[in-house]
């Protein structure tokens, strides 16, 4: 609004393109926002050893912290006076998956969300406009669904519309590894892109609409959920598709040359008889045809027994190598002659779409590390598709205002 012939300024002040990163592990999701300008001013994470591998790749990182989210004046005493714009937390998925026994919330490791929300809450008059959760597909389902509804009700608890989809790496990486985003939009942020769910019949709903048009990401479990759920702010959401198909393979991902670690023909011989059916078949076919072509296998207990699963198109989901179970195992034929191994935290890093992350640590932390993460490439779609355009549009708005 013009005032005596002039431009009356804002009376807010616009935030800077920065973010806090919590359980921020190695730092995949800051590889995936960087990209698009996102500069994190604070990073959070109980573990030294993701710490080393964070500054082996981005540098000296002060603002890194290495201690318990639950210490809350001790995060609070580090995250920089200026507000971020956005916040996230990839929390930890233990206790919402097989191996920490379905514990959800109950269990030590997952509650820790926990300790990130009082930490929001201490920030009070600088809480993020926007906040990203990712976890594991269990996130919806843990006790049939009550700690997802506690999760998102507690968020919205701090003024935070939400919204949240399901989005798999194998969009983008040759790897199988479904995540649910969830997203909170505080209810302070203006955007033109913002669309909120209006209660009560309507001739249309934008919200539907919109939600319709990303209806690939929201599989019928998080769609219920969204129904039953009744938040005291409420569903928000922005217009945004899918991804775009792509065809993504093993190929050029991993190695295959003779420096690799290939094992014995003993070792070999041992891991296929252990594997399934299907896969001996599909292995023995492939030898007979003198075919060249690379794979991955990984070893789980069925009917009593381990057995080793083997798949030629997409690799199955990463983990931390804890156990034989969760490492992945390289499956190589080539012209009629079968080859296996180990992974390498170098095809881990690729998996995870970070080719080019330094890697400055011994192997196994190296594959901890890179198993505990997110893919990258997803990240960096989030961040173009509804984080990014968010930031962008809201600045518009008070540039409006301003004028």
């Amino acid at each position: 609004m013009a005032i005596n012939g002039s431009t009356a300024k804002s009376s807010v002040t616009r935030r800077s393109k920065s973010f806090l990163e919590f359980f921020a592990g190695i730092g995949l999701v800051h590889e995936g926002l960087r990209a698009a300008g996102w500069a994190c001013v604070y990073a959070n994470d109980i573990e030294e050893k993701k710490r080393q591998m964070y500054e082996g790749h981005f540098g000296s990182s002060p603002y890194y912290h290495v201690g318990d989210v639950w210490n809350t004046g001790s995060v609070l005493d580090r995250i920089p006076g200026d507000s971020a714009f956005l916040a996230t937390a990839s929390f930890p998925c233990v206790d919402l998956s097989l191996a920490g026994h379905w514990k959800g919330f109950r269990g030590d490791h997952s509650s820790t969300y926990f300790g990130f929300l009082e930490v929001l809450r201490q920030l009070r008059d600088r809480l993020p406009k926007v906040v990203m959760l990712e976890n594991v597909h269990g996130f919806l389902t843990s006790h049939d669904g009550d700690d997802f509804e506690r999760a998102v009700q507690e968020l919205a608890g701090l003024g935070y519309w939400i919204d949240a989809i399901a989005l798999d790496a194998r969009w983008f990486v040759p790897q199988s590894r479904p995540r649910i985003f969830v997203f909170g939009f505080h209810e302070s942020l203006q955007s033109p892109l913002l669309i909120r769910r209006t209660n009560g019949a309507a001739l249309f709903d934008a919200w539907q609409s919109a939600a319709d048009q990303s209806a690939a990401l929201r599989p019928a479990a998080l769609q219920k959920l969204s129904a039953r759920i009744k938040l005291p702010t409420g569903w928000a959401t922005t217009a945004f598709s899918a991804p775009a198909a792509r065809r993504v393979t093993l190929d050029g991902v991993l190695d295959t040359d003779d420096a690799q670690a290939w094992w014995t023909a003993e070792d070999t011989l041992k891991h296929y008889v252990m594997m399934e059916e299907p896969s001996r078949e599909r292995v023995d076919k492939l030898v007979a045809q003198r075919a060249t072509t690379v794979g991955t296998a990984f070893r789980r207990t069925r009917r009593g027994k381990t057995r080793t699963e083997v798949r030629f198109d997409i690799a199955g989901c990463l983990r931390t190598p804890k156990g034989g179970s969760a490492k992945q195992i390289v499956v190589a034929i080539q012209r009629g002659k079968l080859r296996m191994r180990w992974m390498s935290a170098v095809e881990y890093a690729r998996l995870q779409g970070a080719p080019e992350f330094r890697i400055t640590v011994p192997e196994t932390q190296a594959m901890f590390g890179f198993g505990d993460a997110v893919c990258v490439p997803a990240i960096r779609w989030i961040s173009e598709t509804i984080l990014t355009p968010l930031y962008e549009s809201a600045g518009t708005i008070r540039n409006k205002q301003s004028a």
